[in-house]
């Protein structure tokens, strides 16, 4: 089984946090959002990636980046803006974008 906990290095590094909630209806999202995860994954800068949606719509998606100009390079890649500008028109509800720099990370696993 593959993990849903993003392989990252230690820090620091940037998290994107993108919190939404959806729209009813698939409307094109689920091809869409494999596209941008498999898109994220080959830009300069992404570490990884992290996401949940609960059956009430709300989710959230945490990707990593190396450093700032590689989330605004992100942004601003074409499909990616596509995918902005549908978002807003026919998948979300409300979405909140935050973005912070990780100074310290730590976990635990029980083996």
């Amino acid at each position: 089984m593959t993990s849903p906990f993003a392989n990252l290095p230690a820090p620091p590094y940037y998290v994107v946090s993108f919190s939404s909630i959806r729209t009813a209806g698939d409307n094109g999202y689920g091809e869409m959002a494999d596209l941008m995860e498999a898109l994220a994954g080959e830009q300069p800068g992404y570490l990884g990636g992290e996401t949940v949606r609960g059956p009430d719509g709300f989710g959230i998606t945490n990707s990593y980046w190396r450093d700032e100009d590689s989330i605004r390079a992100w942004k601003q890649h074409a499909d990616h803006v596509i995918a902005q500008k549908t978002g807003r028109s026919d998948w979300y509800e409300r979405y909140e974008v935050r973005i912070a720099r990780v100074e310290r990370a730590y976990g635990f696993e029980r083996r």
